[in-house]
């Protein structure tokens, strides 16, 4: 069990433990289950009437830490002063952290390691990175490599578990509305499209004269970077043979890592 205690203002995850007409005690799931107490004036604005009806025995909660008395080991904690956006962003560091863990105990089975070998692996990975989370994902884009110079056998199993990472990526698209009133025209409209080909680049043809243009990256900002130019190709190449271009957006997609 560790003796290292959380920081006055820090978001933790906790489990409650017990519940008392005054409060809740509860253990703190980062910390080697040391134990807190949640203060019945700390769960939500107002007067409550029953505890029971903002927390339960077994039940996780993001709370905040209010208050640290270091000598005797205490810590009061608060729920009702943790904000939406910090109950959200704390619980997606948890989830991160324990599909970095799914993902680590893969790679030492897949590789054969014992605990020693698995723990020093680690090492190996926090050494460059935050989270072993981040590790993964940054893995799965570059390669095994981007690590480091990893053992061979940690480096094919990390390479075989990272095969199966679906990684975050975003969407940026938009209607283009195409004319041209030539004979050739749809040959024009073809030549423009292909000019528009590319890793990450999607066009769906809608019916005349609409074609839905996507292009997908890791991020808004490199979707956004990478949509102009082709936008301006296409434009460029139609109306330079007399026809017409217009292009509408639509709402971006985002999707998680998985």
């Amino acid at each position: 069990m560790t003796e290292e205690m959380p920081e006055q203002g820090e978001i933790v995850m906790a489990t409650v433990s017990r519940i008392m007409d005054h409060g809740a005690y509860v253990t703190l799931d980062e910390y080697g289950g040391m134990q807190g107490f949640l203060h019945i004036g700390e769960i939500a604005p107002g007067w409550i009437r029953s505890i029971t009806k903002f927390v339960r025995e077994g039940e996780k909660k993001v709370l905040l830490v209010k208050k640290i008395n270091r000598g005797r080991r205490d810590v009061d904690l608060s729920l009702k002063q943790v904000s939406a956006d910090q109950r959200k962003k704390k619980l997606l560091d948890v989830k991160r952290e324990e599909r970095g863990r799914t993902l680590m105990a893969s790679v030492a089975e897949k590789a054969g390691l014992d605990e020693a070998g698995a723990e020093k692996a680690e090492e190996m990975l926090y050494a460059k990175y935050d989270s072993l989370h981040e590790a993964f994902m940054d893995m799965a884009a570059k390669g095994p490599e981007a690590a480091g110079k990893l053992p061979a056998p940690v480096a094919k199993a990390v390479a075989e578990v990272c095969s199966k990472i679906r990684l975050p990526s975003v969407e940026v698209r938009g209607v283009m509305e195409i004319t041209n009133p030539r004979p050739d025209g749809v040959e024009i409209i073809k030549k423009a499209l292909g000019s528009a080909a590319g890793e990450g680049v999607e066009v769906t043809y809608l019916g005349a004269p609409k074609y839905r243009l996507g292009i997908t990256a890791p991020d808004f900002k490199s979707a956004e970077r990478a949509i102009k130019p082709v936008i301006a190709g296409i434009q460029q190449v139609v109306e330079k043979k007399g026809g017409s271009f217009k292009f509408e957006r639509e709402e971006s997609k985002k999707t998680r890592a998985a």
